[in-house]
């Protein structure tokens, strides 16, 4: 019965979140006070309704009960525990499970954190938030239920995807969604104050924690795809531009430029309308991700296989939600008014051209991404865009929003000057171009793109750097600046860190395929790898061919390397563990191949790997997380609203 109490759960949550969604909404609306204080209690009760239905599906996993579905098809009795527990969220419906407790969990944040918000406020964003769940549970009930029984039971399960059977797994696909979900409040935010005609200072001030908190959840959960998949994939890459890989990545783009623009919104009373628009399209991205990991449209290792009859339920909301918050959008720009004023020379400029610059890179991202689907819908044949084209476009876009960076934070707000920036600038930009200009002849070959990677990281570091010393040297100021403001250059830095990784790991990577028997060696990066055997390993449900490789520098054996190849009992795709000794500098990486047949020696395919620095863009996007954590948690967000909301806020009317 544990099925069914989960799936019993699911239909009240739907029942809840349709009743308390359209109150709160109606009750904002019309001035009902004691409709809008069903929001609050609805949320919550909506959080434990789906965290019990969750439950009940992991209880399913974790006692291997095959009559469901689900668990039959994604997980069996061989499977470790912690994968069993993983496998939940490892095939489409759990996922959207996860996907829907998630934003259950950022309406119960919203609920429990928002004391400080007017009821109105909280009751729109609650509402709307509840009818986006009203929406994915009618498509998991419809189409995508994971409680389904089968009629014959099965003694046994097909197992989890061996390229998930992996501790990443358990950590990259939770910390993502909460950032894709996450986008949902922004949105929300914006919606309420669309419905209320209000959006000031306070509004923005409002909605950005909330932005930068799921902001900071999708680039650790980037963080730790992009990891995962160099270690588990076997062939050495952080990022191959995958269409479900850029899914995530185009929310994070607008992301940036909406937190960014929030700032200007709440200093300033400027980019209202942009602000708006930016939270709009961020959660739209999220949702076109959801489509097209869903869907059946693309082909991926990250997508799921699933009906793409499912994905027509899902491009239908999406064109609901982007489409009624555009019309409504439409219908009440006219109202929305930015105040002040700002010259060519000045923050305000270089954030806005910094904001632009991020969505035409998401738009370049975009087009790369979709343009093939559409190729291929029209039966115009098939079409691959790849890293060549990304490459291409992507990196001229963002080496001025790097450059743009330092520059806007130098720039005083409303009014600067070309001299007074210059200025200030020109010691710093001299010594970025000398130290980034000379730095690659350290490695022994000078590169032009290098160069400029490095120069402007030098650039933004320096630039964080002279910023900071120059506010700890007051020694009058220094305890009062809002923690906001070292966390921005904590990211900053964390920025340029991630900056250098990509630059030293795309310049100066080397590789080599090679065919080892026992007692051979290979040389990589100043590296010898001395293959000295391969023996046979049992695992839990797999059997495995593990190598020993031996790292050796100069005469000295740093370490002992272990590649696997696996082949798991219940599939025949074979899975490559690489080993990878990890360094400041450095990783060398190593993965075992195939044996390769022949006369004479046992032999291996071997592929090695030297990539400098290439831990530093993991460190950078950590680093870019704490620093959006201590924005978040600056004291001002948590302050009380001064002033009682007022009769018009209380009915809606635009202001």
């Amino acid at each position: 019965m544990i099925p069914e109490l989960g799936h019993f759960a699911l239909i009240l949550a739907l029942l809840v979140a349709a009743a308390f969604g359209t109150l709160s909404l109606a009750g904002g609306q019309q001035g009902r006070a004691e409709w809008m204080a069903l929001a609050r209690p609805g949320a919550q009760v909506l959080w434990l309704l789906v965290g019990f239905s969750f439950l009940c599906l992991t209880y399913a996993f974790y006692t291997n009960d095959f009559s469901v579905q689900y668990v039959a098809q994604n997980s069996n009795t061989q499977l470790p525990v912690m994968y069993r527990i993983a496998a939940v969220w490892g095939g489409h419906e759990g996922s959207l499970l996860l996907w829907l407790l998630m934003l259950c969990s950022w309406m119960m944040a919203v609920s429990l954190f928002s004391s400080q918000l007017p009821d109105v406020m909280v009751s729109r964003v609650l509402g709307v938030l509840a009818l986006i769940a009203v929406g994915f549970m009618l498509f998991m009930l419809l189409t995508s239920s994971p409680f389904d029984r089968l009629v014959q039971i099965p003694l046994e399960g097909r197992d989890l995807n061996p390229l998930l059977q992996d501790p990443g797994l358990v950590f990259h696909p939770p910390m993502l969604y909460m950032g894709y979900v996450g986008m949902a409040i922004p949105f929300a935010f914006s919606i309420a104050a669309l419905l209320n005609g209000r959006l000031d200072a306070a509004w923005a001030r409002w909605t950005r924690p909330w932005a930068t908190a799921a902001w900071i959840c999708l680039t650790i959960g980037i963080a730790l795809g992009s990891w995962w998949a160099y270690y588990e994939l076997g062939w050495g890459g952080w990022w191959f531009w995958d269409p479900v890989e850029n899914a995530s990545f185009l929310p994070w783009l607008v992301g940036t430029a909406l937190m960014h623009s929030l700032a200007v919104t709440e200093k300033r009373g400027l980019f209202r309308s942009w602000t708006i628009m930016l939270s709009l399209i961020a959660f739209s991205l999220s949702l076109l991700g959801t489509f097209l990991v869903r869907s059946g449209v693309l082909t991926s290792v990250h997508a799921f296989a699933t009906d793409p009859k499912r994905g027509v339920f899902i491009l239908l909301f999406l064109v609901v939600v982007v489409g009624g918050s555009l019309v409504l959008f439409a219908a009440r720009a006219g109202k929305v008014r930015s105040g002040g004023s700002f010259s060519l020379i000045s923050r305000e400029t270089f954030l806005l051209v910094n904001n632009v610059l991020l969505t035409t890179a998401a738009a370049a991202v975009l087009l790369g991404t979709l343009y093939p689907l559409f190729i291929d819908a029209l039966n115009l044949g098939k079409l691959s865009v790849g890293p060549p084209y990304f490459n291409a476009v992507f990196a001229p876009i963002m080496m001025p929003v790097l450059f743009f960076m330092v520059v806007g934070s130098y720039a005083r707000w409303k009014n600067d000057s070309v001299a007074e920036l210059t200025k200030k600038l020109r010691p710093i930009a001299i010594v970025s171009v000398l130290l980034g200009c000379t730095a690659p002849l350290l490695a022994g070959e000078w590169s032009a793109l290098v160069a400029i990677g490095l120069t402007l990281a030098i650039w933004i570091v320096l630039g964080s750097a002279v910023q900071i010393y120059r506010q700890l040297k007051d020694t009058v100021n220094w305890k009062s600046t809002p923690v906001s403001y070292w966390g921005m250059h904590v990211a900053h830095i964390g920025m340029a860190v991630c900056v250098v990784g990509i630059t030293m790991v795309s310049g100066y990577e080397t590789e080599k395929d090679v065919r080892m028997a026992f007692g051979d060696t290979v040389e990589v990066g100043g590296y010898t790898f001395r293959l000295t055997g391969v023996s046979e390993r049992m695992g839990p449900n797999y059997k495995a061919d593990r190598g020993t490789v031996e790292l050796i520098k100069g005469d000295k054996v740093l370490r002992t390397l272990h590649p696997e190849k696996r082949a798991y009992f219940s599939s025949t795709m074979p899975m490559t563990e690489a080993a990878i000794d990890t360094r400041f500098t450095r990783d060398v990486y190593v993965s075992l191949g195939e044996k390769l047949e022949g006369e004479g020696e046992e032999a291996w395919a071997m592929r090695v790997y030297h990539k400098p620095f290439i831990a530093w863009i993991w460190f950078g996007c950590f680093f870019m997380a704490i620093g959006g954590a201590m924005a978040a948690l600056d004291k001002r967000y948590r302050k009380k609203a001064a002033a009682k909301v007022s009769a018009a806020d209380m009915k809606g009317v635009a202001a």
